[in-house]
Formats: structure tokens, sequence, C-alpha cells
């Protein structure tokens, strides 16, 4: 009974405009290859090189892939919460209620207290946080005064699990 899921939460970057920026950099270094390479014209004022094209191609191609398999995935369990940002972190990591002094749902400003999304560390002392959009989190307050801030796109499905868990964000 205790890894009965009571909720889960798979999220991934899916902002248009960083989208629109990744293809049309590979869209434009793939008409760069076509019309250099295939063509046999020098593409730009200044060319480079025919591997060139194709090496900055095949990075920025594998960066579009890496940045298309990121995926944030959150669980609350019975014995606690679960979260893991796929493919930086290929297991779970596991937070048991025991080390959880507060845990509550509030709405926090992405870029003025972290820095913008994804992995990141908080020089205002907030903590870490882990999220790909929007600005709602499940805080997480451990009993060693550490933070980390779980981004949501279900806050009122997240509250609804903690009440019936009893964690209502009260410290313990």
């Amino acid at each position: 009974m205790q890894n009965d899921i009571l909720f889960t939460e798979k999220q991934r970057f899916t902002q248009w405009w960083i989208w629109l920026i990744l293809l049309g950099i590979n869209g434009l270094f793939l008409y760069g290859i076509y019309y250099q390479i295939i063509g046999g014209e020098p593409f730009g004022d200044k060319p480079m090189s025919d591997n060139g094209l194709l090496l900055t191609f095949g990075f920025t191609l594998v960066f579009t892939l890496l940045f298309a398999s990121l995926r944030l995935d959150t669980l609350i369990k019975k014995d606690g919460v679960y979260v893991r940002f796929f493919p930086f972190r290929r297991s779970y990591g596991f937070y048991s209620w025991d080390t959880i002094a507060k845990v509550y749902v509030h709405q926090y400003k992405p870029i003025a207290e972290f820095g913008g999304w994804g992995l990141r560390y908080s020089l205002k002392g907030k903590g870490r946080a882990l999220n790909v959009s929007g600005d709602m989190g499940l805080q997480l307050e451990f009993n060693d005064g550490k933070k980390l801030l779980i981004g949501t796109q279900k806050p009122k499905e997240i509250e609804r699990v903690l009440a019936k868990l009893g964690r209502t964000g009260e410290s313990r």
C-alpha cells in the first residue's frame, strides 16, 4: 500500500517560441547544407567549410533532440514525493514525508526568483527549482532548511492529494 500513486504528472517544454527558434536554426543549417554542399554555391558572405557546416548542423540537431527529450516527472505516494528531470536524472529522487517540514502549493516568479525554467538554483535563498513552464509549484521545505520547488500544471489536484494525506502546508 505504501507504493500507491496518488498523483502523477509529466511535463515537457511546450513554449512555441522556443521550438520556433530551435527549428528555425536547424532549418537554416539544413538550407545551408543544401545550398552549399548539394548546390555547390557558398552559403553566406564568409562561408564555413562543408565539414564545419555539417558538424554545426549535427550539433544543433543533437541539441534539439536532447531538448525534445526533456521531461519533468512528479509522483506523490503515501511515503513521499518522487521527482526526476529526464534525461539528466534517469531514476527518481525520493523525498520522504519524514524529511519534509513543510509542503504546499504556491505561485512563484520563475525569472525573478530562479532565473527561468529548467534545473535552477536561486541566488536569493529560495533553494532549487525543477520546472518547465508556468508559475505554480509544489514547495518542499526540508527539516535541514533546504528548499525544493517542483513546477506543476496541476496545482488544484496536488492540493487535494496533500489534503487527503493530511499535509496542508503546516509545519510538522
